[in-house]
């Protein structure tokens, strides 16, 4: 069955609509953090439009549509069909309700009120032997088989390579401006010891010479 669902916008990973009331009974903390993760990463060229991601006793299941990502976690016997004809619904209801809001709306879960739509779909889709479910499975959609599955540690795992490698090369850029700094500073400490005290000489006798002939 359908755990819980997010709604959220790709280009900045602002969460839209969620489903409130999730099975009380179990914590699903860590899998909305993943979820979380999951869509900081969506902006990101080359992402799937689709794709299920395999995590622990669950499955992610997303599809993007506008600019919108609709994502759900369901066990992992939940077919791969139900939960994105699900998807599909959701999407078609939110597009149709909120689609010419999205891009302007700058506060997290502005449309809470779509919830009351998830939990009906979600009751609709909770029964995989009830037979509006049965006619779906059995309907040719689409080919689910083609939709990618993923692993959550490749998709979280790869992100946070790419994130060390990009905080691994600011720290470098930053230390090698630091060492440039620092060596022009030694050279000039250098040059100072070097010839410091020949200047101080030289202009120790010319103030000397000076005293001297400004008297005489």
């Amino acid at each position: 069955m359908v755990k819980t669902v997010i709604i959220s916008r790709v280009a900045d990973g602002l969460p839209l609509a969620a489903s409130m009331d999730d099975e009380e009974s179990e914590d699903l903390t860590e899998y909305k953090n993943q979820a979380k993760s999951i869509f900081k990463k969506l902006s990101k060229a080359g992402t799937e439009q689709r794709c299920s991601i395999e995590s622990g006793s669950y499955f992610f299941h997303y599809l993007i549509e506008c600019g919108i990502c609709y994502l759900c976690l369901c066990e992992r016997s939940y077919p791969k069909k139900l939960a994105f004809s699900f998807l599909e619904e959701l999407q078609a209801e939110f597009q149709s309700k909120y689609g010419t809001e999205v891009g302007t709306v700058a506060r997290p879960y502005a449309f809470v009120k779509f919830d009351t739509f998830i939990q009906k779909t979600k009751k609709q889709y909770k029964d995989t032997r009830a037979q509006r479910n049965i006619n779906k499975l059995n309907e040719d959609l689409q080919d689910v088989t083609r939709i990618m599955t993923k692993n959550i540690q490749d998709v979280l795992g790869r992100g946070e390579h790419l994130d060390r490698m990009s905080t691994l090369s600011s720290t470098l850029s930053s230390e090698s401006k630091k060492y440039y700094k620092d060596a022009k500073k030694l050279n000039w400490m250098a040059i100072y010891q070097k010839y410091g005290p020949l200047v101080a000489v030289f202009l120790f006798i010319v103030i000397i010479l000076y005293i001297r002939y400004k008297w005489f």
